[in-house]
C-alpha cells in the first residue's frame, strides 16, 4: 500500500544524514508546506496567507472555539437596525511601526477592497457595503444595502486585517499591522519569519520569534523534527510518521477533532463533468471509510456537508454516501460511457499540489477511480502554481481542503453562488444553480436565526444532490511537537494561534 512509503523512506533518510542546525534561543521552528501566496490580509486567500496573518493583523472581531464573534479590535458593537452597524475601537492600539491605529484605518482597509484600490477573491464578502465611515477616531460606522448577517464573520481575523491609511498595492513588501507578532523577512520557498511585536496591545507572546520553514517534502519535515532541528508539524505529516516520530522521547503528538475539509473538486464547465450522473458516479467510487482507516490512521471522520457538524446550520438530516461501485459502473453505463477494450471510459486529469499528503490520497483516489473505469492522469505542481490553476478553472477535478472558511454559513455565497466565480470569491468550479442563488439571497434577508437556518439546509440537500464537489472528511488537527515547547493547545479550526501563548522550556 503507498502508506507504507514514507515510514520507510523516513527510516532510510534518517539512518544516513548528519544533524541539522538547531533553533536558536528564543526562537520556535515551526514547518509548513508551502510558501503563503500574499501576506497582504486583503489579498491572501491559501491556508498560509490567513492563518499567518491573523498573527500579524487584527480583525474587528475574533472567534471562539465555538465559531461566534468575539471582540478583538471591537470592543463591543451595535446593530440598531438591519442596515447599520456601529463599532466601538479599543483605545491605545498601535501598528507595529508605532502609528496609532484608528477607525480611519479600518474604512481605508474596506474601501482599498471595494473601490478597486486592491483586486481580491475577498471584496465578494463585502459587496452589501454601502459606506463606511469614522465618525470619530474609535468609532466606526457601516451602512449596508441590505442585511448581512454575515458581516461579523467576515470581519472577524484570518478573514480581514486592518492595514493603516494609504496601504495599497505593494503594501505586502513592507508589511505593517497590530497583530502580536511582525514581520522580519519572507523569502519564497524558504521561510517567514515573526518577531514579537513590542507595541502590540495582544499580551507579550511567550516566544521572541517564530521562523516558518518552507519544506515541501513530508519525509524531510520528518527528520527535522527527528533531528531537533524543528519544533513544530500541524496537520502536515501522515499517520505511520506520526506514529514513528512520537516513539522518539523528544517528541510528543497533540491531537483534536478538526473542522478542516478535505473535498474533491470538479470543473463543471467541463461537458463530461457537467453530466451529474458523471459526478455520481465518482463519489460511489470512493471508498471513504477505507482511505480514513488505512491513508489517514482514522484521523479523520466522512464528511456530508461543507459545515462542520457542530456548525449551527448544519444539515443533520444528511445520510452518508455509500461506497458502491456496482452502482458507480450502472450509472456510466446509463449515462453512455462504455467501458473500452482498454479497460477505460474516460480520460481525466486530476490536479494536485506536491504535498506528500495529498499526493499518496490523488493515488489511492486514482485506483479507486480506476475499478470503475475511470482513468486519473495525475498532474502535481507547486502549490502556487497548483492554486494559481485551480483559481482561474484550468483543471478538470482536483482536490483541496476548506480551513476555516467552512465554519460559517457564508461559505455558500461565497463558493456556490453563480456570481462568485474568482476574483468575487471562491466558486472554481462555476457551479450554477438558480434555487441555490435564491436561498443565499434569501437567507441573507432572513429576520432572524432559525429562517436562515431552514435556507441553509435546504442548500445543503441541494448540494447533496448536485455534487458541485465531493465532501469527503473533517481532518482532525494532528501536531509534533518538540518537547521543549510547552503550552501547545489546538483549536477546532486548526490555526496558528497556539503560537502567541506557547513557552519555551
Amino acid at each position: 500500500m503507498p502508506r507504507r512509503l514514507p515510514l520507510i523512506a523516513l527510516s532510510f533518510v534518517v539512518a544516513l544524514c548528519g544533524c541539522h542546525r538547531r533553533p536558536q534561543p528564543g526562537t520556535v521552528v515551526m514547518l509548513i508546506e508551502s510558501s503563503p501566496t500574499n501576506l497582504d490580509p486583503r489579498i491572501g486567500t491559501d491556508a498560509q496567507s490567513e492563518r499567518i496573518d491573523e498573527l500579524l493583523f487584527d480583525g474587528l472581531v475574533e472567534r471562539d472555539n465555538n465559531f461566534q464573534p468575539v471582540p478583538a479590535l471591537a470592543e463591543s458593537w451595535d446593530h440598531p437596525d438591519p442596515l447599520t452597524w456601529v463599532f466601538h475601537l479599543r483605545s491605545g492600539v498601535h501598528f507595529s511601526d508605532g502609528r496609532t491605529l484608528t477607525a480611519k484605518d479600518a474604512v481605508w482597509t474596506l474601501n482599498s477592497m471595494l473601490d478597486g484600490t486592491i483586486v481580491s477573491a475577498k471584496t465578494g464578502a463585502y459587496t452589501k457595503i454601502a459606506s463606511v465611515q469614522a465618525t470619530d477616531s474609535a468609532t466606526l460606522l457601516v451602512r449596508l444595502k441590505s442585511p448581512d448577517p454575515a458581516l461579523l464573520w467576515n470581519l472577524s481575523g484570518g478573514a480581514f486585517g486592518v492595514v493603516p491609511v494609504g496601504s495599497g498595492k505593494d503594501f505586502a513588501r513592507h508589511l505593517v499591522g497590530s497583530g502580536p507578532f511582525r514581520l522580519v523577512s519572507e523569502e519564497q520557498d524558504k521561510e517567514v519569519v515573526l518577531d514579537r511585536s513590542p507595541s502590540s496591545w495582544h499580551s507579550p507572546a511567550g516566544v521572541d520569534r517564530v521562523r516558518f520553514a518552507v519544506v515541501p517534502d513530508a519525509i524531510t519535515r520528518a527528520l527535522q523534527l527527528r533531528k531537533g532541528s524543528a519544533d513544530i508539524a500541524l496537520n502536515s505529516l501522515t499517520p505511520d510518521m506520526v506514529g514513528a516520530l512520537t516513539r522518539d522521547m523528544k517528541l510528543q503528538a497533540f491531537k483534536s477533532p478538526g473542522t478542516v475539509l478535505a473535498y474533491f473538486g470538479f470543473n463543471l464547465q467541463d461537458p463530461l463533468l457537467r453530466d451529474q450522473r458523471v459526478r455520481e458516479a465518482m463519489a460511489l467510487a470512493i471508498n471513504r471509510p477505507l482511505i480514513i482507516q488505512t491513508l489517514l490512521g482514522g484521523m479523520a471522520r466522512p464528511a456530508e456537508s461543507v459545515l462542520p457538524t457542530n456548525q449551527w446550520s448544519y444539515d443533520s438530516t444528511l445520510t452518508e454516501r455509500p461506497y458502491e461501485p456496482a452502482k458507480a459502473r450502472e450509472l456510466l453505463d446509463k449515462a453512455g460511457y462504455r467501458i473500452g477494450k482498454d479497460g477505460v471510459r474516460f480520460h481525466l486529469n486530476m490536479k494536485t499540489s506536491t504535498d506528500e499528503g495529498t499526493r499518496l490520497l490523488a493515488a489511492v483516489l486514482q485506483q479507486q477511480m480506476r475499478d470503475v473505469g475511470i482513468a486519473l492522469d495525475l498532474r502535481s505542481y507547486e502549490f502556487a502554481t497548483f492554486y494559481a490553476d485551480i483559481t482561474l478553472g484550468a483543471f478538470e477535478v482536483y482536490s483541496l481542503r476548506w480551513i476555516g472558511g467552512n465554519e460559517d454559513p457564508d461559505i455558500f455565497r461565497y463558493a456556490f453562488l453563480s456570481g462568485s466565480t474568482p476574483p468575487q470569491g471562491a466558486n472554481r468550479g462555476r457551479y450554477e444553480n438558480p434555487e441555490v442563488d435564491r436561498l443565499i439571497a434569501h437567507a441573507s434577508s432572513a429576520p432572524d436565526q432559525d429562517q436562515r437556518r431552514q435556507d441553509y439546509i435546504e442548500i445543503q440537500k441541494i448540494l447533496a444532490r448536485d455534487l458541485p464537489a465531493i465532501n469527503l472528511w473533517y481532518l482532525d488537527n494532528v501536531a509534533v511537537v518538540n518537547r521543549r515547547v510547552g503550552g501547545m493547545t489546538l483549536s477546532p479550526s486548526g490555526n496558528y494561534k497556539f503560537l502567541e501563548s506557547i513557552t519555551l522550556r
